[in-house]
Order: C-alpha cells, then structure tokens, then sequence
C-alpha cells in the first residue's frame, strides 16, 4: 500500500488499525504515554552497553538496525496516537518548542 507520507496519513492509518480491531478502548492518553514510554525503553536497551563508537555504527549491521528501525517505530506510532487523542499538532508543538529554544539558548555572539 502506497500512501503519501504525512503525519496526518500516518495518525489516519493508526486509527483505522486500532478501529479495525476494536483498540480505541485502550487508546487512553494514559495508557499510549505509558506504551511510548516502554517502546522507547525497548530503543534504550538495544544501546545500552554500547560506547559511543558502537553506537554510531549501529546502523551498519543488518540485524541491529532492524530492531533500531522497529523500535523507532513503534516510538513514532504511540507518540502520534498520543497526540491524536489529545489534539495536539506534533509538528506545530515541535516547531514552537524550537522557536522558545532559540530565544531561551541564543547563538553566542563570537568576540
């Protein structure tokens, strides 16, 4: 199935999913946060002990980055179901969140 990629499509899809098989009962704010939470959790893990340099690499072998890749997401889909049921324009909420950083953390001036 080829859909053009947008955050709107995307949250659409995830709740047709959810409504198809009678989930939206679950699908509390409650409930998403604490399932994001563990997801990105399951993200944490696959880097766990790794150092820095490993870390960079992660991508290069194809079983790892897979499970990256899954978990990502997984993150991804609760964090958007999360924000459908609450209302909130995660690109909106994201853009202003940069624009308060950039008043809160100004570039230094070079002297």
């Amino acid at each position: 199935m080829t859909e053009r990629l947008d955050v709107a499509g995307l949250q659409r899809r995830l709740a047709e999913f959810a409504a198809a098989r009678d989930w939206e009962q679950y699908h509390t704010p409650k409930n998403l946060v604490a399932a994001l939470s563990v997801e990105a959790s399951e993200l944490v893990e696959i880097f766990q002990w790794l150092t820095p340099e490993q870390s960079a690499r992660v991508m290069e072998e194809p079983d790892t980055a897979h499970r990256v890749t899954d978990e990502v997401a997984d993150v991804l889909a609760y964090l958007l179901q999360f924000c459908e049921v609450l209302g909130i324009d995660a690109l909106a909420a994201l853009a202003a969140k940069i624009d308060r950083n950039e008043q809160r953390f100004p570039v230094p001036e070079v002297p």
